[in-house]
């Protein structure tokens, strides 16, 4: 008899367990752990709009040129082609090594990275630290979006990626107003520029230490055959989740098991039924950072565009913009679970596309604030709804790898959507722009709409059937 059929039924009998936990302080808990370490990856992309004046300030991007991408263009671009290396080159490693271990050296990996680009002395090599730093990021996003899926009971997944994203866009104010105040200034002979990235490496080496206690995926550690270790990780958060209750836990229900091996093949994700879904996601991520990141990236820009306004004033006003960040997923989590998750995805996708177009039509600050906020409301449920449905698609065998695959067409899309979003609002200002990612979101639309599958209330294992 296979290591697999041996496995199967101790397997489903602890996937059951897990399936059947109810929403208690502790299940969140965990959540809010793993959403800490996301808190600085969104703190690190935010942060690219913001101090992109401060760099341009200092000069540190005068003159500074790769190919078609110069000056602010080589900035981002080196951002995400490292968040590309990171998913599409490592994003197997999870599968390979542990939810767990690969989760808190990614993020080790992106603080010491980002110090090291705080002291840089000239653009070339900002951007080249800014690459390295990329790459860590992506190996986080990756694990953490499979850490949460496979540790969530299926009744309350899509209310725990809402609350991750409620907890990373938190950080999203924050890094704004901290801008505002630094990166026009000089504190102690640095740029204020510097300052906002120190404090964001800083902070997550402090994340890193206290997420240590961490237990890996049950789900992972079945996989490996060791089945010991899933067994005493599962009655750990049982016994915490009925410590939480004061009460015995609901039995649980039958449940499926996937196929269980160490790790799977990068060809199984190309095999029916993940083929048509591997295709649908590489579409859906190459358009929806159009509309995600050509907002959010270049909010400061854009406002100053529309109203001629300076540095000082578009960072205050984007500022205000951003505290809304937290609100949509906020939002999400009285809805996350109770209709389908690509419809969600749909709504957000229109909701991107017409106010996105109704800003490019404004002139007046506190319209353009209005506009601006409802397109990040909409942002903000794009966000959390793909986090959750891209990592309910794929076995747990393949799970890490399929989702670095197609998440990272996200982010070499984001290269040169930065060099394409600058080329629009110069040949034809924001409404140029908006209508770029109004088109953008339509092919989202199509791509979500018309092929993905259904996914609310099943199991992983059911769902990767």
């Amino acid at each position: 008899m296979s290591a697999s059929a041996r496995t199967a039924p101790e397997g489903a009998q602890i996937l059951a367990r897990l399936d059947r936990l109810p929403s208690t302080r502790s299940i969140w808990l965990l959540v809010g752990l793993l959403s800490l370490g996301g808190m600085f990856e969104f703190y690190d992309l935010f942060m690219m709009g913001y101090v992109i004046p401060g760099l341009m300030h200092a000069k540190l991007l005068a003159g500074v040129r790769i190919s078609i991408f110069a000056g602010p263009a080589l900035f981002v671009a080196a951002t995400f082609a490292g968040l590309f290396v990171g998913t599409f080159v490592f994003g197997y490693v999870a599968d390979k090594y542990g939810r767990r271990s690969i989760f808190t050296f990614s993020l080790l990996w992106y603080s010491i990275a980002t110090l090291i680009m705080a002291f840089q002395g000239s653009g070339y090599t900002v951007c080249l630290w800014r690459f390295i730093a990329g790459v860590g990021l992506g190996v986080e996003l990756v694990t953490i979006d499979t850490y949460i899926a496979e540790l969530m009971p299926k009744e309350m997944r899509g209310r725990a990626f809402a609350f991750n994203q409620m907890v990373t866009f938190a950080v999203v104010p924050i890094v704004a107003f901290i801008s505002y105040l630094l990166v026009p200034t000089t504190v102690f002979g640095l740029d204020g520029w510097r300052w906002v990235a120190i404090i964001g490496a800083i902070g997550a080496i402090f994340v890193w230490i206290i997420r240590l206690g961490l237990p890996e995926s049950p789900r992972w550690l079945l996989n490996q055959g060791r089945i010991a270790e899933a067994e005493a990780i599962t009655s750990m958060i049982e016994a915490k989740v009925r410590a939480d209750l004061g009460a015995d836990l609901p039995p649980p229900a039958a449940h499926e098991a996937d196929r269980m091996e160490k790790a799977g093949r990068f060809s199984e994700i190309w095999e029916p039924p993940y083929r048509s879904r591997t295709i649908m996601l590489m579409v859906f991520q190459f358009f929806q950072t159009f509309g995600f990141y050509g907002f959010a990236a270049w909010v400061p820009t854009l406002i100053a565009e529309q109203t001629g306004i300076k540095l000082g004033a578009s960072l205050l006003y984007a500022f205000i913009i951003a505290i809304a960040n937290p609100f949509g997923p906020m939002i999400a989590m009285t809805f996350a679970d109770k209709f389908e998750r690509k419809w969600q995805l749909v709504g957000a996708a229109v909701g991107i596309g017409v106010f996105g177009l109704l800003f490019a039509m404004q002139s007046t600050i506190p319209m353009l604030i209005v506009f601006g906020v409802l397109i990040t409301l909409a942002n903000n449920t794009l966000s959390y709804s793909f986090h959750a449905y891209q990592s309910e698609l794929f076995p747990t065998r393949v799970r890490a790898r399929a989702v670095g695959f197609t998440y990272s067409f996200s982010r070499i899309s984001t290269v040169f959507a930065a060099f394409i979003i600058g080329a629009f609002l110069k040949w034809g200002g924001t409404g140029a722009v908006f209508g770029l990612i109004a088109f953008a979101m339509l092919v989202v639309v199509v791509a979500i709409g018309g092929f993905g599958p259904r996914t609310r209330d099943l199991q992983l294992e059911q769902i990767s059937h």
